[in-house]
This record gives structure tokens, C-alpha cells and sequence, in this order.
């Protein structure tokens, strides 16, 4: 099993347990369709200037096949993607688009079944001008996230892993999992009520 299809079999919320606060993406972006299915793959990031989408255009071409696009836009006015550029990068094996911003043509999104997660929709689209630098630090959904960090996400969330704490990421997020499947619901509860009423002790709740 590849490190990405290992990722891709551990849930965000079990990642988000041993990664911190920060490497967790805020809820503004969000699956775009319905019962999207987990994705995990090394980032190719993209910065966007203000109502512009080259680079994003761009990006579809150089990203390797299995990569997620992770986009930092510039404002949710204009739509940063639409229903041809999904197609084009899904033909290409690009594996998601997580975008801090807006796209557009969401029903040929949702019938293509590329999975895209975003802050929402608009119907006006960016104009082409503007370059920046690709594969670079960006800021998106308030993680830093640099090109070949691994992304995991779902509908629980999206989590970020930096690609220099992967390994170890990796096996804790493993270990995790695999305590978590050996224990039976009656076990974790007697643990859980023991756990919880021990607080409640030590902060003189009597009740």
C-alpha cells in the first residue's frame, strides 16, 4: 500500500488527533456535492491574485497525476473554476481541487463526481492575467499548507500532514486506529464514565 492510499484509509478526525489545532482546515470549506468520497494525495498549491484564476488554470497542466490542488484565492467575488477545468483536470488524474474561494458550474462538477471543496459558489468568473509562483507556501482555510504536505478529506474535514513529519504522522495515526478498532463500545464506555466522572471529582461535582 502507497503512503497516499495509506492516508486515504484513515479518517481526518483520526489524523486531526495527533496532528494540532493548526493543520486542520476551518469548516468555511466544505465537500461542494453530497457524499463525496475521501481523498489523500501531496498538494500543489497555488496562489491567486484578487478576481484572477491563471494560475489555477494554469496548475491543472503541471500537477502530477494523484495531486490535490490546493488553491489560496485572492476573494470569493469571482469564481476561481468551473465546470470545463474540473473535467480537464479530472481527465488528467488530479485527485481534488481544495480551494479557499468560490467556483462555479456546480451541477457539471457534481455530474463529473470530481471532488472539489471549496467556500461555495458564484456564477462569475475570474479573469486570466495575473502570474505567481506555483507549488509554494500558501494560506488556505487557515493552514499553511507548502507543495507535497499531505492533504486528507472527507466529510469530517480536511487535514493537513507536512511532508517532513509524514512517516511519523503516518504510524501514530496507524496506532491510533488500530487501539481504537480493538476496543469494544462497552470498554471504551466504562473507560469514558470512569474517565469523566474522575473530572467531575477533581472539580467538586458531587452529584
Amino acid at each position: 500500500m502507497s503512503d497516499f492510499a495509506a492516508f486515504r484509509a484513515l479518517s481526518p478526525t483520526t489524523l486531526a488527533d495527533v496532528l494540532s489545532r493548526e493543520q486542520v482546515m476551518n469548516i468555511d470549506i466544505r465537500p461542494m456535492w453530497p457524499s463525496m468520497p475521501r481523498i489523500a494525495g501531496p498538494a500543489y498549491t497555488v496562489r491567486l491574485a484578487p478576481g484572477d484564476n491563471l494560475m489555477l488554470h494554469a496548475a491543472i497542466y503541471r500537477a502530477e497525476a494523484g495531486s490535490v490542488i490546493v488553491v489560496e484565492s485572492g476573494d470569493e467575488d469571482y469564481a476561481v473554476a468551473g465546470g470545463n477545468v474540473c473535467a480537464v483536470a479530472q481527465r488528467r488524474g488530479i485527485a481534488a481541487f481544495v480551494i479557499d474561494g468560490v467556483i462555479r458550474d456546480l451541477a457539471e462538477v457534481r455530474e463529473l463526481g470530481f471532488p472539489v471543496f471549496a467556500r461555495g459558489v458564484i456564477p462569475i468568473p475570474g479573469t486570466r492575467k495575473v502570474v505567481q509562483p506555483l507549488n509554494g507556501q500558501v494560506w488556505c482555510g487557515g493552514v499553511s499548507v507548502s507543495g507535497g504536505d499531505i492533504v486528507v478529506a472527507d466529510e469530517e474535514g480536511i487535514v493537513v500532514t507536512p511532508s517532513a513529519r509524514q512517516e511519523q504522522v503516518l504510524r501514530d495515526a496507524q496506532e491510533k486506529q488500530a487501539r481504537e478498532d480493538r476496543q469494544s463500545l462497552d470498554a471504551w464506555e466504562q473507560a469514558h464514565r470512569a474517565s469523566v466522572d474522575q473530572i467531575l471529582r477533581d472539580n467538586g461535582f458531587e452529584s
